[in-house]
């Protein structure tokens, strides 16, 4: 595993009318990194993984979005490269983005169509290695036994690992999460957080992980970036996000949802 960034963000910006998502903003993933980032809603969390993907396009100017070392985006441009970028980079959405009219296969199986015909997968023309993989990462990730049901049909848990599943047979290197846990009951937003370990911990799949819950954030990253109007208001290990920083990020209301223990 070498030093090299698996995703680097210079100088990013992006705004939508006169409202400034991103200002400015710089991060540096490491390889084998899972990295919480947190702040407050409107602070350009969902923005700056679209742009990281590719989903969003830059102001014009000196923002650089980079993944593997290849350019993802420059000055307001996406790279011609991009649609390969992002076949090594793993969505997982608060609203889990699944095909609720089709099965849990068929959406997981969707992840492999960077790798084979898009008519093949469209009319389900999956090869058996392929078939085995989908399967397997199903069971990885526990809902198995539900393969052949509609995923319209299953629990927003039960939705949220198949599209962790959906990744996996991607082979994706990074997966970024917007919210994954955020719409969840808190058993299933663990269950969710704690697959997000294991593949980055088992697996050495970077993680980038959006969440409201700071506690989670704490819980289980090592490292944290904070995002405060388009701007990052910290950027360093768990242990140095006091109680002071975080009434900065979020203001004095963050006192109504404080946690006994957290460090003053």
């Amino acid at each position: 595993m070498t030093n090299q960034a698996v995703i680097d963000i210079r100088d990013a910006s992006k705004s939508f009318g006169a409202h400034r998502a991103l200002d400015g903003v710089s991060v540096r993933l490491a390889p084998g990194e899972m990295v919480a980032l947190i702040g407050p809603s409107g602070s350009g969390k969902s923005t700056l993984l679209r742009a990281i993907s590719g989903f969003v396009a830059l102001d014009p100017g000196a923002g650089v979005v980079e993944a593997f070392g290849r350019p993802v985006q420059a000055n307001g441009r996406l790279s011609d490269q991009v649609r390969e970028i992002r076949a090594q980079i793993g969505m997982v959405f608060q609203q889990f983005n699944l095909v609720g009219r089709l099965t849990l296969f068929s959406n997981v199986a969707l992840g492999m169509l960077g790798r084979i015909g898009f008519m093949q997968g469209l009319f389900g023309l999956w090869p058996k290695g392929e078939k085995t993989a989908v399967m397997a990462a199903l069971a990885r990730v526990g809902v198995a036994d539900y393969a052949g049901q509609r995923a319209g049909t299953l629990s927003g848990g039960q939705q949220q690992r198949a599209a962790i599943a959906r990744a996996l047979v991607q082979k994706a290197k990074v997966i970024l999460a917007d919210e994954p846990v955020a719409s969840l009951d808190p058993v299933a937003a663990r269950r969710v957080m704690d697959l997000l370990t294991e593949l980055n911990t088992k697996d050495g799949i970077s993680v980038l992980v959006s969440l409201h819950q700071v506690d989670y954030a704490m819980r289980y990253c090592k490292r944290v970036v904070a995002l405060k109007a388009g701007k990052i208001a910290y950027d360093g290990p768990t242990s140095g996000l006091s109680h002071a920083k975080l009434v900065d990020i979020y203001g004095p209301e963050i006192e109504e949802v404080f946690w006994e223990g957290m460090p003053k």
